[in-house]
C-alpha cells in the first residue's frame, strides 16, 4: 500500500485549527472524473448527490459471506492507509498518536521530509492507484459507516486529481498561516511522553535546514514558471522569519523544551542537561539557520514574480482556484458562480436582519461601538459555555484544556486564537493558544473561546474521537466543516447569556457573519474574477465605509497570500445554516437544536457534497 502523500501538506496545516480572521463592527480592520456527481445547485436542494451515486443506506444483494469478506477487506484498507499517511511525516505522526507502536506503526522517517515538483507528481500518481483499488470495491456490500469511509475518500481523491497540472500554483509561504510561521509553535507544542519523543524531536529540529532548501528550491521552481510571489508577498513572509531569528538565549524554542522535559518521568538531572544542551545547539546550528536561509533566498527572488494580484492573472490561476475551492471548501454548490450568488444572498441576509433590529432601537449602533462581554477570563468563560450548551448540544467526557497565550515576538504574525488538535490516543491534551496583541478580552474573547473551545473546536474533536469510527476518519481533515462548525457555534454564543442585551447581541452576531462574508466575497472576487487592489478599494468603501488606504492593502494582501482561506470559513458555515434554515423549516416545532446538532457532529468532518444526501435521508427521517 502506498502512502497518498497528497494528503501531507494538508494534515500539516490542519494541526492548527485556527481562527484566522479580522472580524469586529462595521468599519473596524477587518481532484476528477468526467461522470461524478460533484455538486448540486443549490445547497437548500434536496436531491444533493454525493461522489457515491447511491443513497447512503443502499444495501446490496450479495450473499452474507460474500459482503463480510468486502467488509473486511475494506476495514483493513483504511487501517493500512491510516498508517501509512500517519507514518508520512513524523510531525503528522506526533500530533495524530502519541504512541505509534501500540497502532503498528515502527517505522518512519524522523525528519521533516522535503516538498517538490516530483514529490507532489509521485503523490498524484499514488492518488491515482489508491482510487483504482477503491473503485474494484463493491461499495454497496459495505456497512454503512464504511460506506460513508469509502464516499469520503473517494470523493477526497477525486478533487486531488484535479490538481494534475498545477503542481507549481501551490504556495507553502505565507505571512501568517505559511508553514514557516507555523511551524515553530508545532515544535514547541511537540509533546514528550518518553526520552524517544526527545531524540525524535531533536531529529526534527536539525532537519529543519535541508526542509527549508527543498522549499526554496521549489519557489525557485515557480518563479523560472512563472509563478512566483510578488515582491509585496516576500517582503511579508521575510519579515514573518524575522520573528524567529532568536538565539537559545531568547528562543521560546528553548523554554518550553526545558518545560518539556520535566514531564518525562525518571530522566536524571545529567540527561536533561544533556537533552537541553542539545536543543540549544540544534537552535543555534540548525533552526536559525534555516529562517536566514529562508530570508536570504526569498530576498534572490525579489523581482521574479510579476503577479501582485490574485489567482485569476496566472495563466491557469482560475483553473488552480476553482481546484482549491472544492477541495478545500468540499462545498454542495455545483461551481463558483452559484457559490458567489449564495454568498451575496447570505450578506443581504444578515443586512437586512441587522437593519431590522437597529430600525426598531436606533441605539443599539451606538452601543455596538462600546460593548463588553461580562466574563473575559478564558478558563471562566470555557466553564460557562460547557454549562450554557447543555440543552443544545449533546454532552462529552471529562476533558483537560490548557490556556496558553501566543508569544510575544509573535503576536503580530499568528493567528488571534488557535486550538492545536491532539492525538487520537491522548484526546486530554488539549491547548488554546490566545493572542494577547490581536484578541480584545472585553469584546472578542466570549466569541473565540466558543469558536476554539466549547463548543467548538476542542469540543468538536473531543466528540469525534470518542465515536466509533475507523482510525482514518480520525486523520483525513475537512478544513470547511470543522470551520464552518466552529463559525456556527461562535455566532450561536452571541445568543447566550453572557452580558450583552440580547438585541444587540444579535445586531454583533449578524455584523460579525456579515463581515467574513465579505471576505469570502472579497476571496472570489480577487482570485476568480480578477479585481485589482483599486476595486477592492471601492468596494470596502461602499460597503463598510472603510477608506483608509492601509488597511485596503493589508486586507488585499492577506487575501492575496492565501486564498480560499476566508472562503472555507463562510461556505462551511454557510452550509450548515443552509441545513438548519430546511430543518427548521420543514420540520417547524418538531425541530430541535439538539438533534441538529447531534447529527452534524455524528457525520464528523467530510466534504458538504458527501453530507448533503444523508442531511436530506435525516430530515426525512425526523419528519416521519
Amino acid at each position: 500500500m502506498k502512502s497518498v502523500k497528497s494528503i501531507y501538506l494538508r494534515l500539516l496545516a490542519a494541526l492548527f485549527v485556527s481562527l484566522c480572521l479580522v472580524t469586529g463592527c462595521f468599519g473596524q480592520n477587518p481532484s476528477a472524473q468526467d461522470n461524478r456527481e460533484q455538486t448540486v445547485s443549490s445547497a437548500a436542494d434536496t436531491s444533493a448527490g454525493s461522489s457515491d451515486s447511491e443513497s447512503p443506506k443502499e444495501s446490496s444483494d450479495l450473499p452474507g459471506s460474500d459482503s463480510q469478506a468486502v467488509q473486511d477487506s475494506f476495514d483493513q484498507l483504511a487501517e493500512d492507509i491510516f498508517r501509512e499517511e500517519a507514518a508520512s511525516s513524523l510531525l503528522v505522526l506526533h500530533y495524530t498518536l502519541a504512541d505509534p507502536e501500540a497502532y503498528g506503526i515502527t517505522d518512519y522517517d524522523k525528519t521533516l521530509g522535503t516538498i517538490s515538483l516530483e514529490d507532489s507528481q509521485e503523490s498524484l500518481d499514488e492518488a491515482k492507484d489508491l482510487l483504482d483499488e477503491l473503485e474494484t470495491i463493491d461499495s454497496r456490500a459495505l456497512r454503512e459507516d464504511q460506506r460513508l469511509t469509502y464516499t469520503i475518500l473517494t470523493s477526497y481523491l477525486n478533487y486531488i486529481l484535479d490538481g494534475e497540472g498545477l503542481e507549481l500554483y501551490e504556495n507553502t509561504l505565507s505571512s501568517s498561516l505559511g508553514i514557516q510561521a507555523q511551524l515553530p509553535l508545532l515544535l514547541a507544542e511537540y509533546a514528550f511522553y518518553t526520552p524517544r519523543d526527545v531524540e525524535n524531536y531533536l531529529s526534527l529540529l536539525t532537519s529543519i535546514e535541508p526542509y527549508y532548501e527543498s522549499i526554496m528550491n521549489f519557489e525557485n521552481q515557480r518563479a523560472e514558471a512563472g509563478l512566483g510571489m510578488s515582491d509585496e508577498v516576500i517582503d511579508r513572509v521575510i519579515e514573518s522569519c524575522g520573528a524567529y531569528l532568536l538565539d537559545a538565549e531568547h528562543s521560546f524554542l528553548a523554554e518550553t523544551f526545558d518545560e518539556r522535559l520535566e514531564n518525562i518521568p525518571d530522566l536524571t538531572g545529567e540527561e536533561k542537561a544533556a537533552y537541553s544542551e542539545k536543543n540549544r545547539q540544534a537552535i543555534n546550528e540548525c533552526f536559525v539557520p534555516a529562517y536566514q536561509g529562508l530570508i536570504d533566498g526569498l530576498t534572490l527572488l525579489k523581482g521574479k514574480g510579476e503577479n501582485s494580484m490574485g489567482l485569476a492573472h496566472f495563466p491557469e490561476g482560475k483553473e488552480y482556484y476553482e481546484y482549491l475551492v472544492n477541495l478545500n471548501t468540499g462545498t454542495s454548490y455545483k461551481d463558483i458562480p452559484s457559490l458567489k450568488q449564495a454568498v451575496h444572498s447570505r450578506m443581504a441576509k444578515d443586512l437586512t436582519e441587522a437593519a431590522r433590529y437597529l430600525n426598531e432601537d436606533p441605539a443599539l449602533a451606538y452601543q455596538a461601538a462600546d460593548y463588553r462581554f461580562s466574563l473575559t477570563d478564558p478558563e471562566a468563560i470555557l466553564a460557562d459555555l460547557e454549562a450554557q450548551c447543555q440543552e443544545d448540544f449533546p454532552p462529552i467526557g471529562d476533558y483537560e484544556c490548557h490556556i496558553k497565550a501566543v508569544p510575544k515576538a509573535l503576536e503580530s504574525i499568528l493567528s488571534p486564537a488557535f486550538y492545536l488538535t491532539v492525538p487520537i490516543d491522548r484526546p486530554q491534551d488539549n491547548s488554546i493558544y490566545i493572542n494577547n496583541g490581536s484578541t480584545d478580552a472585553a469584546q472578542q474573547l466570549y466569541t473565540t473561546m466558543a469558536h476554539e473551545g466549547y463548543p467548538g473546536h476542542m469540543y468538536q474533536t473531543q466528540y469525534f474521537t470518542a465515536q466509533d469510527v475507523c482510525n482514518l476518519r480520525k486523520l483525513l481533515d475537512f478544513t470547511s466543516y470543522i470551520e464552518g462548525w466552529a463559525t456556527y457555534v461562535e455566532y450561536y454564543a452571541y445568543g447566550l447569556d453572557n452580558g450583552l442585551d440580547p438585541d444587540l447581541a444579535q445586531v454583533l452576531r449578524c455584523n460579525s457573519a456579515f463581515t467574513l462574508a465579505l471576505y469570502a466575497a472579497m476571496d472570489i472576487y480577487i482570485h476568480y474574477d480578477g479585481w485589482s487592489m483599486e476595486q477592492i478599494q471601492d468596494y470596502l468603501e461602499t460597503m463598510t465605509g472603510i477608506t483608509d488606504p492601509e488597511v485596503v492593502r493589508e486586507v488585499y494582501l492577506q487575501i492575496v497570500e492565501n486564498p480560499v482561506n476566508y472562503l472555507e470559513y463562510f461556505t462551511g458555515y454557510m452550509e450548515i445554516m443552509d441545513m438548519r434554515e430546511q430543518a427548521e423549516e420543514t420540520l417547524g416545532n418538531d425541530f430541535t437544536a439538539l438533534e441538529f446538532n447531534r447529527f452534524l457532529l455524528d457525520i464528523g468532518p467530510a466534504p458538504f457534497r458527501v453530507i448533503k444526501p444523508y442531511f436530506n435521508e435525516w430530515l426525512v427521517e425526523q419528519a416521519g
